[in-house]
């Protein structure tokens, strides 16, 4: 870190930095240390009563029937939708990577979903994905394959969850992608072609290999993203049907602002965040095994 050897320059330095610091301080730790005290109390913000009782919370929620069926739900969605969001995202870079005529227009139609609001899609793809009425049972019907009821079916609301979700983000991603296949040398692939390897051959030799760290950060932030799904779930589903697609965010939201137990909540909060730790860790230590840093 860089400090200003003059002690003027460490003063205007101190100034500038005094309102971050206080945003940081009032919005993020005093929350976050808050929080953790909350959970080692039974907390009923309705009835205004506070009981410190340890570690209780904790214990409820990882001896209690509901918790396994929350982290499968999670995991489910993070098992279907990480895979999917890196297939799709980094062949639509590699589309995009592409010289055609009308590509501007191609950009516009694949970035539109990652600025639209996810209420608005949510109606959409609530459509979409009607059993009866929607779009995607249609085009099956049409090639002969009778669709599910998508949204009201235990066994398929979660998949439909996750092909709306992949829908939305993957525009975000394969913009970070074709930067990346943006930087690689052309020399590259010319080398290759002199050597008889064809296209597969290039892929899977060149471009994923230089690929790979871009592809760390998607799968890093993807991770965290997809145990921390919210919006989706609670538009779509509202964790159901029959508590089908109940996820971490969605406990911690109806229990802090739907039965008010914001003990319950923070302790569900800090639950998320240890292994959203440890599976952070987790992805650095094995970076090393699958991650070309040389250019």
């Amino acid at each position: 870190m860089y400090l200003p050897k003059s002690s003027g320059r460490r003063t205007a330095a101190a100034v500038f930095l005094i309102p971050s610091m206080i945003g940081l301080v009032v919005f993020s730790l005093i929350p976050m240390v808050s929080s953790l005290f909350f959970s080692f109390t039974d907390y009923d913000l309705l009835a205004g009563t506070m009981d410190f009782i340890g570690l209780d919370n904790y214990t409820r929620i990882l001896s209690g029937r509901e918790f396994p069926q929350v982290l499968t739900h999670t995991l489910t969605y993070l098992g279907l939708y990480l895979p999917l969001i890196l297939m799709t995202s980094t062949a639509q870079a590699m589309v995009l990577n592409r010289s055609f005529r009308g590509r501007g227009i191609f950009r516009t139609i694949f970035y539109t979903p990652v600025i639209t609001s996810w209420v608005a899609a949510a109606v959409v793809w609530t459509w979409v994905l009607s059993g009866k009425y929607g779009l995607l049972n249609q085009m099956l019907d049409a090639i002969g394959i009778s669709g599910p009821a998508w949204l009201n079916s235990q066994q398929w609301a979660m998949p439909g969850v996750v092909i709306a979700a992949i829908w939305k983000d993957t525009g975000y991603y394969a913009l970070m992608v074709l930067a990346a296949l943006k930087s690689i040398d052309p020399q590259y692939y010319e080398a290759a072609s002199i050597d008889g390897a064809g296209g597969a051959r290039k892929f899977l030799s060149i471009t994923l290999p230089l690929l790979s760290p871009t592809l760390f950060l998607v799968v890093v932030i993807n991770i965290i993203y997809g145990l921390q799904v919210f919006d989706s779930v609670i538009i779509m589903t509202n964790g159901g049907p029959g508590n089908a697609t109940t996820v971490f965010l969605e406990r911690i939201f109806k229990y802090a602002f739907k039965q008010y137990k914001m003990g319950m909540a923070s302790a569900y909060s800090w639950i998320l965040f240890i292994m959203i730790f440890a599976l952070t860790i987790v992805q650095f230590r094995l970076q090393k095994k699958w991650v070309n840093y040389d250019a």
